[in-house]
């Protein structure tokens, strides 16, 4: 009968076990809950098939009542096959990679996760050694530490399969019956996270640079007019011509930078109405022909009467505007841009095309990165802030679509906007 009373002790042990693990596993977000959480399982599912102190000596009474011993063990057996099914079920819908080792470094559980970390089955992972499946010496380590001294090891480690990632791995050791007992590793997927720490380190970096410029500039002129300049009437107001220049350009590029921000954060607000296109088109053409009159270019406005298209008016006009504006920029004095419209494989097609120098390959495909240039001297003496085409991939996005480019070095370049059926007419 005690040994029936130390069962179900145990069991409740188990259990107790369990619900904490699973408890604490509702905190994913946090690593360190996610490998106590792991740990609890695992410590629930050892402490059910281990026999106490109390059973080991109740063993000889057990033995003379063998039905009721019996009865103990199927019980324990259901726990067990409990326990197992839910560390099993508990490890497979986790998104980190879970991989328990034991003292000789031999993998004794996975789940799907590590399976695919490893690019390997399930056959072909259990059974072997760490060293069968990886060279990488912070793996290693990181396992070294936990089995051979016993402490807890944290590490960044990266992959270079198919594509570059960043996991944060965290190791911890597990006592067991032999010296050393194994090790739990859990490796958190931070590929996102660092892609996104490198995006804003360039972008405050771009900021600086880009502010950097046209302040210097304005400083520089204000102290030649301090200095006695503003006296000169042959130069003072080209002095100060050079200072409205820039400061332009700078309020130009912190509007362009709240915008961008606003649209990435979700922030502006699209209001789909239908659009008369090719009077979009020629409004847009009307605010620019002074400056494709300076440099000789020809508005050509291809698309039909009547088409029309589902969309924000005032953003569909930015985006004309804003490629429309480049092409007129960046293109050959004498040039021409043309604005093209078709529907294509359940899309519409709104293209800019221009008759510029064109853009080589290696470009094109940063092409809508924010503050990319291909040349990056003639667009700061275009005025250009180096955002225009990351607000036009944003903005089309925001309408459910796309932007897209392609060029021809030589022949000019040509900028689409996509929407699907669902925002066109």
């Amino acid at each position: 009968m005690c040994g029936l009373i130390d069962m179900a002790h145990k069991r409740a042990l188990m259990f107790i076990s369990v619900a904490v693990a699973l408890a604490v596993a509702a905190l994913w977000a946090y690593p360190l809950h996610l490998l106590v959480a792991v740990a609890c399982l695992m410590l629930g599912l050892l402490a059910a098939r281990s026999p106490s102190p109390a059973q080991q000596r109740t063993a000889p009474a057990l033995a003379e009542g063998r039905s009721e011993a019996a009865d103990a063990m199927g019980g324990r057996d259901a726990a067990d096959a409990m326990a197992s099914a839910l560390l099993d079920a508990t490890m497979q819908s986790m998104r980190e990679g879970v991989i328990v080792v034991d003292g000789y470094t031999r993998v004794i559980a996975a789940n799907r996760a590590a399976l695919d970390l490893f690019a390997a089955g399930r056959n072909e992972l259990i059974g072997k050694r760490l060293s069968e499946l990886t060279r990488n010496p912070a793996i290693h380590a990181a396992f070294q530490a936990a089995l051979g001294r016993s402490e807890r090891a944290e590490v960044k480690v990266e992959t270079y399969g198919g594509e570059r990632r960043v996991f944060d791995l965290r190791v911890a050791p597990l006592q067991g019956p032999a010296r050393r007992g194994g090790a739990l590793g859990v490796f958190f997927d931070i590929t996102r996270l660092e892609r996104l720490e490198r995006v804003r380190q360039e972008f405050l970096s771009n900021v600086s640079h880009e502010l950097r410029t046209p302040l210097t500039s304005i400083l520089t002129f204000v102290e030649t007019l301090e200095e006695g300049a503003i006296d000169d009437p042959q130069n003072n107001r080209r002095f100060l011509g050079v200072i409205r220049k820039n400061a332009e350009r700078m309020r130009n590029l912190i509007n362009d930078i709240l915008e961008l921000s606003a649209i990435e954060s979700g922030n502006v607000r699209v209001q789909i109405v239908p659009v008369q296109l090719r009077a979009a088109v020629q409004d847009v053409f009307a605010a620019l022909a002074q400056q494709a009159t300076q440099r000789g270019i020809e508005l050509r406005n291809e698309i039909a009467e009547g088409v029309s298209v589902s969309a924000d008016e005032q953003l569909l006009e930015q985006m004309l505007t804003n490629l429309i504006d480049n092409a007129i920029k960046f293109n050959r004095e004498g040039g021409r841009v043309t604005v093209r419209y078709e529907r294509r494989d359940g899309r519409h097609r709104i293209t800019v095309e221009d008759t510029g120098e064109g853009i080589a390959p290696e470009h094109l495909e940063r092409i809508f990165e924010r503050f990319y240039r291909v040349d990056r001297a003639r667009s700061r003496e275009q005025g250009g802030t180096g955002l225009g085409l990351a607000i036009v991939k944003h903005l089309a996005r925001a309408h459910g679509g796309e932007a897209v480019a392609t060029s021809v070095p030589g022949q000019g370049s040509a900028f689409t906007i996509e929407l699907s059926d669902g925002n066109s007419d």
